[in-house]
């Protein structure tokens, strides 16, 4: 649930904190006194479309952050954090920080870490779904409506679609390998040629593995010989020699014996001296044997230099190394021998991809089957809803279509051509009636205001729960809607509530009757300039505040009275 939102020089908002509870919010207040301006902040805050303009006058930057707890273990957005990198699993938040600035760039954060807009609004809709009269959601969107149905199914019979997708993951794989291998002969011939070139030139190399690696050292040997050829004669010519270190050190270890044989102390140091001496000793005789094997070949050096840009020209074309270069080979030579033998793959792959495409079908006709039933089950649950806000002679319908194909994927069912994608061989639309007599049209289509926002309502009552949000957020829905159409709505807005947090800005006092919480905006002007406040009503200040939308003027003792009873008697219906 949204837990606390933070607005900075926004609109006419400079500084605002407001925190929210589970449950029914309700937001109340005059025209213009900023509670769009709290849910457009909130659009932007997971991810929709901003502009300078809502930057405060005078200000540099606009600044929005939300606090969300995630108390739900098998909530969406997990999953998804997880594929973007950020942890939000330990500590059950997701904080969602932007600010706009005013060239107009946007600095988005989740729990603190940079990500662009893209990435803050795939997890601002997973949290937050935001409904108004003039805004396109997903309900509205033939595209979301297959989502839709299987969100609705899934509760009677998860998992319905796994075996669907494991299959068409392979069948996709190898559809895409199939198609790969049956290139036209004139594209396979160039690419036969291209890859029988890079062989050549590769195995012409003779490459050993790691003889890059060897032959720049050996290379940075011959160029420094000079200086390493001096300082290995002075360093061995320090230890031997008449009065040179190895002298001393063999003085050093006679006194040390000698002193040693009648003290047990000095005789263990000697005992440690005498090992390091003869340590010393060896390594001497490997300088030794250094300087004598030591000899400047500059032939060599040519040969070196020459061979290391042989294999750099390799590694600007197939790898930075030469183990990358021969791996590439490796693979050269695989895709050689499948063009070689293509016919042969090509037939061997038909055979498997039919194979695949029958099991395919199979289980896409078996998830088309189980979607016929959902959408049964789905149309007379809609109508059931429809009913209760007075909508009881509409028809709905959920169509759910076999999609057609040309058949470039070798997909035939019952004689059709058909097309397959990761959700099925389906394609799904709702369509509505609301006038008796009338076919149903595509719910996208319908134009009543007033019948929109309960068709809409309905179908938010029944999929809130599904889509896993956990903040609905309603924007004026129940415009257009009075008297006994207007308390139905309340108790639908209140039974989404249940499931999932609801904030809801309505000018109709049967829903701010009904809320948990009550939150009045209201708009002062200080300083010459316009300041937006919130605060929670008691119950007495919601009394006032229902009666005045009541009356739509002054607050009478009969708006009180029978602001009073509608708290009342909704207190008794949330209670049932």
């Amino acid at each position: 649930m949204l837990t606390e939102l933070s607005i900075e020089n926004f609109a006419i908002i400079d500084r605002l904190s407001i925190t929210f509870q589970k449950g029914l919010t309700v937001l109340t207040g005059e025209t213009g006194a900023g509670k769009s301006i709290i849910i457009d902040a909130l659009s932007l805050l997971t991810g929709g479309r901003g502009s300078v303009e809502y930057i405060r006058h005078g200000e540099k930057k606009a600044v929005l952050e939300g606090l969300f707890i995630i108390e739900e273990v098998d909530h969406p957005v997990y999953e998804k954090a997880e594929q973007l990198g950020i942890e939000i699993r330990e500590d059950q938040m997701v904080v969602l920080h932007r600010t706009i600035s005013q060239s107009g760039k946007s600095i988005c954060r989740i729990n603190g870490k940079l990500t662009t807009l893209g990435i803050l609004k795939e997890i601002g809709q997973l949290l937050l779904d935001i409904h108004s009269q003039h805004e396109t959601q997903a309900l509205l969107d033939p595209e979301k409506h297959i989502e839709l149905l299987d969100y609705y199914f899934q509760t009677t019979q998860p998992g319905f679609m796994n075996e669907y997708k494991t299959i068409y993951t392979k069948w996709k794989t190898l559809l895409k390998k199939y198609q790969s291998q049956n290139k036209n002969e004139k594209e396979l011939a160039q690419r036969l040629d291209l890859l029988q070139f890079q062989l050549t030139e590769i195995q012409s190399a003779n490459l050993i593995p790691n003889e890059d690696e060897s032959l720049l050292e050996e290379r940075n040997t011959l160029q420094n010989f000079e200086k390493i050829y001096q300082n290995i004669t002075d360093a061995y010519n320090g230890l031997h020699g008449e009065q040179r270190a190895l002298d001393w050190l063999s003085l050093t270890s006679n006194h040390l014996e000698i002193a040693g044989e009648n003290n047990q102390d000095i005789k263990e140091i000697y005992d440690q001296f005498i090992d390091h001496y003869y340590i010393i000793e060896e390594l001497s005789y490997k300088m030794r044997q250094q300087i004598d094997g030591m000899e400047f070949d500059p032939e060599r050096l040519q040969i070196i230099e020459s061979r290391l840009n042989e294999i750099n020209q390799l590694k600007r074309k197939y790898g930075s190394n030469v183990e990358e270069i021969l791996e590439y080979s490796a693979k050269v030579e695989e895709e050689l021998n499948e063009i070689e033998n293509n016919d042969q793959h090509i037939q061997m792959l038909e055979k498997r991809l039919e194979g695949m495409s029958q099991d395919l079908l199979l289980e896409a006709k078996n998830l088309h089957d189980l979607r016929l039933r959902a959408a049964n089950q789905l149309e007379k649950a809609v109508l059931s809803e429809l009913k209760e806000l007075y909508l009881e002679k509409s028809q709905f319908k959920v169509d759910v279509n076999i999609i057609n194909n040309g058949g470039s994927e070798h997909l035939n069912l019952d004689g059709v051509s058909v097309r397959a994608t990761e959700k099925g061989i389906d394609h799904v639309q709702f369509s509505i009636s609301t006038n008796p007599g009338e076919p149903p049209k595509p719910l996208h289509k319908i134009a009543s205001g007033g019948e929109m926002s309960r068709i809409m309502l309905a179908l938010k009552n029944i999929f809130a729960k599904h889509q896993g949000l956990t903040s609905v957020i309603f924007d004026e829905v129940d415009t257009g809607v009075s008297g006994r159409v207007a308390q139905a709505m309340a108790e639908k807005i209140y039974n989404i509530s249940i499931g999932s947090q609801v904030l809801c800005i309505s000018h109709l006092p049967q829903v701010a009757s009904i809320a948990d919480t009550h939150l009045k905006i209201e708009k002062k002007v200080k300083n010459d300039r316009t300041h937006t406040i919130v605060k929670e009503l008691d119950l007495d200040g919601r009394i006032a505040e229902i009666g005045k939308m009541m009356t739509g003027t002054e607050l009478t003792d009969a708006s009180k009275l029978h602001a009073k009873e509608l708290i009342e008697g909704n207190k008794q219906l949330k209670n049932k």
